[in-house]
């Protein structure tokens, strides 16, 4: 095992147990961590069921709980580490974050055995949209850029 693989198995095994832990805690058996120059900025552990929050998963908790401590939108130059391989709601997360790596010990099939959709959405979202259950549809109305029009206008915005 290289170095860097030694370090990335040590934080691993602390996003498994606080994935084994949070059981107990009524939530879902997910953790994760962001690291940032060898140091934890924040953990996150799954709180979908024990908060009625369908977008709380570990990597979203973590993610947000990092963003306060360090008062930015921006994660570049940190790790993403979770235990379990992050489902596309948790990796559009970490993209959005900038995250520079993403690292994960189970897999979506690992999820699927026990129940979990990520497996299902990965193969969704390889179809064409015109073959989902739940229409996804674009209305076009005269007003749909302004936002964006606006967005552009304004001198003051923080672009991400």
């Amino acid at each position: 095992m290289s170095g860097l693989e030694a370090v990335d198995a040590r934080w691993l095994e602390r996003t498994v147990e606080l994935a084994t832990l949070n059981i107990a805690n009524g939530g879902g058996p997910f953790g994760a961590l962001i690291v940032r120059d060898g140091s934890l900025v924040a953990e996150g552990q799954n709180r979908v069921t024990a908060d009625l929050d369908p977008t709380a998963h570990a990597e979203v908790v973590a993610i947000r709980a990092a963003c306060r401590a360090e008062q930015s939108f921006s994660l570049a130059g940190a790790t993403l580490y979770t235990s379990c391989e992050p489902c596309p709601l948790c990796l559009s997360a970490a993209l959005w974050a900038r995250v520079d790596r993403v690292v994960f010990a189970a897999d979506r099939h690992d999820a699927a055995r026990g129940g979990f959709d990520d497996l299902e959405f990965y193969e969704l979202f390889a179809r064409d949209r015109d073959t989902w259950d739940v229409p996804v549809v674009s209305v076009r109305i005269p007003q749909s850029p302004a936002p964006f029009d606006a967005w552009l206008e304004h001198e003051a915005r923080t672009d991400y």
